[in-house]
């Protein structure tokens, strides 16, 4: 038996937002400050710009993290690899080096209290029943899931073009009935979501974070032909065909 004081009730941390296992909170101040760092702290205050951690209740689920994402755990907590032989490592380990994300994703069982490393980053939580249980990520947005949920490399349907276009040839897809942690850029209120029924999204950039599996997403010329695309100065464009939805992150620069 274990009890958490300070924490959550502390009236300098907010509660931004609560799925499945898990709790989102933010540190309104930043209390350890020091003459020699307190200029940044102040406009770092004043700009939104505040440190932000994940909470995660083993009692409602098994907690798949990304590699160095964990800073402490109370009560009942198990770490394990997730893998389950030879046959799985050399299948993990050929899916995070074509999608850039971490090899081996540890995983967290038992029936404690697991907390994420604080990160300035936003933290989003996305319920795989709200994307008919198929999402693919942008690079280096996966915090955390739902054991359950099962994560697969998804290529791009046109190779060459994504070549050309300075792409990368996967992405990091994630199938099942359960919650997703992401670490954006952006706030979620600044996130545009579209819809589409059987129709066509166009994006300049890297700024689409997340898209439903069922879209087929490209990297094709902006016109038709090499002169048309040269004329509108836009060069290779991000496609998204079909029916689902994007999440676009449009007043960020930094998609990292």
């Amino acid at each position: 038996m274990y009890q958490i004081q300070n924490f959550t009730n502390n009236d300098d941390v907010k509660v931004l937002d609560t799925m499945g296992p898990f709790t989102v909170v933010e540190y309104q101040r930043d209390l350890s400050v020091m003459p020699s760092n307190a200029q940044v702290a102040y406009f770092c205050h004043v700009m939104n710009v505040r440190k932000r951690q994940v909470i995660c209740d083993l009692s409602k689920a098994q907690i798949t993290l990304q590699a160095g994402a964990m800073q402490w755990t109370v009560g009942n907590v198990n770490a394990t690899t997730g893998l389950k032989g030879v046959g799985d490592f050399f299948g993990k380990a050929m899916r995070g080096k074509v999608t850039g994300e971490s090899a081996i994703k540890p995983e967290y069982t038992g029936n404690g209290t697991l907390v994420l490393e604080p990160t300035y980053k936003h933290i989003l939580l996305i319920d795989l029943k709200d994307w008919n249980g198929n999402i693919v990520l942008d690079d280096g947005l996966f915090l955390a899931c739902d054991s359950k949920l099962k994560h697969k490399a998804v290529m791009r349907s046109n190779l060459s073009s994504a070549v050309a276009g300075g792409e990368g040839l996967f992405n990091l897809g994630i199938v099942g009935d359960g919650v997703v942690c992401l670490e954006s850029p952006c706030p979620k209120e600044e996130l545009i979501e579209i819809q589409l029924q059987d129709d066509v999204l166009k994006v300049d950039g890297n700024m689409a974070i997340a898209w439903s599996g069922s879209l087929d997403f490209t990297v094709e010329r902006s016109g038709k032909t090499l002169l048309g695309s040269a004329a509108s100065g836009e060069g290779l464009v991000n496609v998204y065909r079909g029916t689902g939805k994007v999440l676009l992150a449009p007043l960020t620069n930094d998609m990292v």
